[in-house]
């Protein structure tokens, strides 16, 4: 008889669902300096807003259906007609300030990427040395000085829904931060 395979230490937060487990194992945490991908959660998380994340995975397709496979220059020349559309669709939150803030983050972060040349310089002017933060969590936190500097910013170039804690866990998502645990095998 052979012994079966370990099973490998992930963080708690993505528990057993099957979903949750993939997306931890193959993208949180993982470095991205892709413009389109970091666009992509920019609208994911601020969809979450006050949702829990495994919401928000479970309908990314619909998101990617929705908003145009998150094309940036598309989303931006939504009309009032597209909002009713959105509105209208079941895959989606159907939260109005959501949707009207992805339209007008979708023009912001163009005016960003015209700035600086990429959002990704943009977002990794704020973080020491232009590098992720690589460092072992020592507890959980929903916030960074980082994090808090990126979004006071956004806020006043007129960002929506991207708060310090949708910013910090937006870092998170794209490797900007490695929250993994002390142990985890993904880290």
């Amino acid at each position: 008889m052979t012994k079966s395979a370990k099973e490998p230490v992930r963080c708690a937060w993505c528990g057993t669902d099957p979903l949750y487990i993939k997306y931890h194992d193959e993208e949180w945490g993982k470095t991205t300096h892709d413009d389109k991908t970091l666009f992509e959660f920019l609208i994911l998380e601020g969809a979450q807003a006050g949702l829990s994340w495994i919401t928000i995975l479970r309908r990314r397709e619909a998101y990617r259906k929705a908003f145009a496979n998150f094309d940036a220059k598309k989303i931006a020349k939504f009309t009032e007609g597209d909002v009713e559309r959105l509105m209208n669709d079941e895959g989606i939150i159907r939260n109005r300030g959501k949707i009207t803030s992805a339209i007008t983050n979708a023009k912001l972060f163009l005016e960003i990427q015209k700035e600086f040349g990429s959002f990704d310089k943009y977002l990794y002017s704020f973080m020491p040395d232009g590098k992720p933060i690589n460092e072992v969590p020592d507890g959980l936190k929903a916030t960074s000085p980082q994090s808090d500097a990126i979004s006071k910013d956004m806020k006043k170039r007129g960002f929506k829904f991207f708060g310090s804690t949708i910013c910090y866990a937006h870092m998170q998502a794209t490797g900007m931060v490695n929250d993994h645990i002390a142990g985890c095998n993904f880290r």
